[in-house]
């Protein structure tokens, strides 16, 4: 049986409050990076959580699913898969949007 070795993962940002969705082959060493300031997208995004990760036996399948949850109907049906996640860390902002999603 072949390994799930590629995944999409997504960082909240307790800073700016927005997600950033990235995919890696190896999960904990791309998550060093983010969380140690050498990634410079993310540099001044800092802290995150790790608040989704979904793995594919497809390094293609998890680019694939990456980019859609980078467009607008993508970002809408993560907000649905984590609403209590999201609900959790800020859940003024969760309840006021509520009906936006």
């Amino acid at each position: 049986m072949s390994k799930l070795t590629h995944c999409v993962y997504v960082l909240f940002s307790l800073k700016d409050k927005n997600f950033y969705i990235g995919s890696s082959s190896n999960l904990k060493s791309r998550l060093t990076d983010h969380f140690n300031g050498e990634v410079k997208s993310t540099l001044f995004r800092r802290p995150f959580k790790l608040i989704f990760c979904e793995y594919f036996l497809s390094k293609k399948d998890s680019l694939r699913r990456e980019k859609y949850f980078k467009t607008t109907s993508g970002k809408k049906a993560l907000k649905l898969i984590i609403r209590k996640s999201l609900d959790e860390l800020m859940p003024k902002l969760v309840s006021r949007n509520a009906n936006s999603v």
